[in-house]
């Protein structure tokens, strides 16, 4: 049913959650490591998940379909939650928030360049343009704005940051081949994955009572992160007469981002990040413009 205003209210309020979420993964981290802060999450999300199925009368139709296509949700959980949110995690115990946030956003970019072999898409002079735009604001906010010292203060996180974005991109594609409603998909996804997280931890991590702190900010990871937001997103382009105007909705979250890591987790925002996180933001919005010349 279309309801432009409901639309925007959904969308803003999955915007305005997603923009906590950095802020959430920086204090829950000095509590947990990455690899207990996933798993804590994930049975977080996956409860979450699985109650807004059963909400809807839906779980069992879910859990019929995982028996069905039990290969592709294997795939996409191990992808995501397993290695996307280890990775991510990872580069954000590493890289002050300020940094981690905008260099994940640029998994849009990553995916235009991983379309070209996956789904043979060609890659017009534009959107070169674009990626060529958005990799320098990576370099600005990896350099602290040393463009010609080209000095990386944590290499590691850097990568890992990017390399983040290549999962998630990866889990894109090949999700958009499932069949299934988006919300038992990632049900299934996420069911598909935690035993390879648990077993991670098993194996490479002292599994122990984690500190109330640690827990709550898990818990709030994958209610918001991980669960919730996810549905007030869908429910949004569900209601909207212009999905392309609700999708615009979600350029703010980085900016709102930067004002609660710097709020609450007590980060100095440099400039450098904020002239980076701006090249970052219009290198996404290039191709935009393309598009709504052609369709004027």
């Amino acid at each position: 049913m279309i309801d432009q205003r409901k639309a925007t209210l959904y969308g803003l309020s999955a915007v305005l959650l997603w923009s906590t979420v950095a802020t959430a993964f920086k204090l829950s981290l000095r509590y947990l490591s990455p690899a207990h802060l996933l798993l804590y999450a994930a049975v977080v999300s996956t409860l979450t998940l699985g109650g807004l199925l059963a909400l809807r009368g839906g779980l069992g139709a879910a859990l019929r379909s995982l028996g069905a296509e039990w290969r592709q949700s294997l795939l996409l959980g191990i992808l995501n939650p397993f290695l996307y949110y280890l990775v991510l995690f990872k580069a954000y115990a590493l890289l002050p928030a300020q940094e981690a946030q905008p260099l994940n956003y640029t998994w849009a970019i990553t995916l235009a360049l991983l379309s070209v072999p996956l789904l043979k898409q060609r890659i017009s002079g534009r959107d070169l343009l674009a990626i060529l735009v958005s990799y320098l604001g990576v370099v600005v906010i990896s350099t602290k704005g040393d463009l010609f010292g080209l000095h990386f203060a944590e290499p590691l996180g850097v990568a890992l940051a990017l390399g983040s974005t290549v999962l998630w991109a990866l889990y894109w594609i090949y999700n958009t081949r499932s069949r299934r409603d988006p919300l038992a998909g990632l049900f299934c996804n996420f069911l598909c994955g935690l035993p390879f997280i648990l077993l991670w931890c098993l194996l490479f991590t002292d599994l122990c009572l984690p500190p109330l702190p640690g827990l709550l900010g898990a818990a709030y990871v994958g209610i918001f992160e991980m669960g919730i937001t996810f549905v007030l997103w869908q429910l949004a382009l569900d209601h909207s007469e212009n999905t392309a105007r609700i999708g615009n909705l979600i350029f703010l979250s980085p900016f709102l981002s930067l004002f609660f890591i710097h709020l609450l987790v007590g980060e100095t925002i440099l400039v450098s990040t904020g002239v980076g996180l701006a090249l970052i933001v219009c290198g996404q919005l290039i191709p935009q413009l393309r598009r709504r010349r052609s369709e004027t």
